[in-house]
């Protein structure tokens, strides 16, 4: 006999682009899905009309028709199932207390000026409701936890933090890539180990700023900058002046993001704020060094597997980058400190312990 479902999963997600939010939604459920099999336990997963099956045989699609959007889940979704519900995006509908959800950084506060305005004034509203209202509240770093305490009614010792993983990258395929290689063609051409990767939007807390200002002074040692990442709607972009070493490929596939990282000098990530900062998880387990800010999650993340500096001192970047140019050693160090850290970040642990708080939830402990 086919086991009934513990919970519900909202899988509003599954129609949107993959970003960051989104790719950490796609592998938890993914994880979670193992783990029910192994289980024989079955969970149900709740999306909007005309979404497209995943296939997670313990975690079957049920498609709630009506309304779409941010309207689909306040509305629609909360009358689909009575089931404890977990949202991991961010939101979740504020009528259900009896639910999980988790929230990946409290950065529309403390970096406000980076998305619009309505993306923004909602997520001011709807956060801290949830906050107060769900039984569980999740998180992907301390740092988060700590920034949600600040901001939302809630103590970060009671926030549970699940973070994200790297397995998703270790499957990418560069013999595939399609985009990457034509930029190793023709006038202009890359050379590999003769540019830094930088991946992220424009958002203005990203700090692309700052490699836009370092960039002269690495076109004069001959380094080229590939900036990877698109623009979305509820980010306030930054303007960045062009500049001859600087390529902007916007948004691209998987395996052109393995190919470039398995070619790049290293992975330069400035940002003054992230719940996480996946990229950083990312280049260690495809054997691309990592420079970071030292601000936020980020040394949380690195441990002591990047070079680190301030958001606001270019001079430290260009060193980090220039000593890392000079020194293959240096490049081998970090590249074995960035794989020794990526057990510590395992989707499948993840997914295992979301696994355990839902069931713990379906028997009413909350703990």
């Amino acid at each position: 006999m086919t086991p009934q479902p513990d919970f519900a999963v909202n899988g509003r997600f599954l129609g949107k682009p993959v970003t960051g939010v989104q790719r950490y939604a796609v592998n938890v459920v993914t994880a979670m899905n193992r783990s029910l099999v192994r289980r024989g336990t079955r969970a149900r997963l709740l999306a909007p009309a005309g979404t497209t099956d995943p296939g997670l045989g313990a975690m079957p699609l049920v498609e709630a028709a009506g309304l779409s959007g941010h309207a689909w889940e306040q509305v629609t979704l909360p009358l689909a199932s009575d089931l404890p519900l977990l949202s991991l995006c961010n939101t979740g509908p504020v009528v259900r207390a009896r639910q999980a959800v988790c929230i990946h950084d409290a950065n529309v506060f403390e970096a406000g000026g980076s998305y619009s305005f309505n993306f923004r004034a909602f997520y001011k509203l709807v956060q801290p409701l949830l906050a107060r209202r769900a039984l569980t509240l999740t998180t992907v770093s301390h740092h988060s936890a700590t920034q949600i305490a600040r901001w939302m009614p809630v103590r970060a010792a009671d926030i549970v933090v699940l973070p994200n993983g790297h397995e998703h990258a270790l499957d990418w395929h560069p013999e595939n890539a399609v985009v990457a290689p034509r930029l190793f063609e023709g006038p202009g051409a890359l050379e590999p180990g003769r540019f830094i990767l930088v991946i992220g939007s424009r958002a203005r807390h990203k700090n692309m700023r700052l490699v836009r200002d370092i960039a002269p002074a690495l076109a004069a040692r001959g380094l080229e900058v590939v900036i990877v990442g698109g623009a979305a709607s509820i980010f306030a972009g930054e303007d960045l002046a062009p500049a001859p070493n600087v390529q902007f490929t916007g948004t691209i596939a998987d395996d052109d993001l393995a190919y470039l990282l398995g070619r790049a000098l290293c992975l330069v990530f400035p940002s003054w704020t992230e719940g996480f900062g996946l990229p950083i998880l990312e280049a260690m387990a495809r054997g691309c060094p990592v420079i970071s800010s030292n601000r936020a999650s980020m040394p949380e993340i690195c441990g002591g597997a990047a070079l680190m500096a301030w958001p606001d001192r270019p001079q430290d970047w260009l060193s980090h980058i220039f000593r890392l140019a000079g020194s293959e050693s240096l490049r081998a160090d970090l590249i074995g400190a960035g794989k020794a850290r990526l057990p510590s970040f395992a989707w499948q642990t993840t997914g295992e312990r979301y696994v355990d708080l839902m069931q713990r939830l379906s028997s009413g402990d909350p703990r």
